[in-house]
This record gives C-alpha cells, structure tokens and sequence, in this order.
C-alpha cells in the first residue's frame, strides 16, 4: 500500500473516530477531529506531514507516481 494511500486511510479513520466518540463519549473529542483537519490542511502549505516521516522511518517508500497511477 502506497503512504499516500495510507495517510488518507488513517485521517480518515481518525476524524470517523473522533465523531462517534463526541456522540457517544464526550463532546471534547472532537477536538482530535480538529486536530486532523488543522494537521491536513498545514501539509497541504508545508508539504511536511508527521505521519508520512513515521511510515518512512518504519521502513516504507513514498510513492514517486501521481495518484492515479
């Protein structure tokens, strides 16, 4: 599976997670929805996503191809 791939999978995930937390749990968890959301948009500036330096130093190579390849 490509990183990309992979941190879409995840921030999906999370931000899925945090809303059947706040229903469920307590409201204050959709902070980590925030947190995500506020994480994806800085990367999309930066190019600099903590989660794809995590995958590459667990031993995984990024993708040099487009998104539809």
């Amino acid at each position: 599976m490509k990183i990309e791939n992979i941190i879409r999978a995840v921030a999906g995930t999370f931000v899925l997670t945090s809303i059947a937390l706040s229903y469920f749990i307590n409201i204050n968890w959709l902070w980590l929805g925030v947190f995500v959301g506020v994480n994806l948009l800085q990367s999309s500036f930066t190019k600099f996503c903590p989660l794809e330096k995590i995958l590459q130093a667990a031993g995984m190579k990024k993708s040099h191809h487009g998104c539809c390849e």
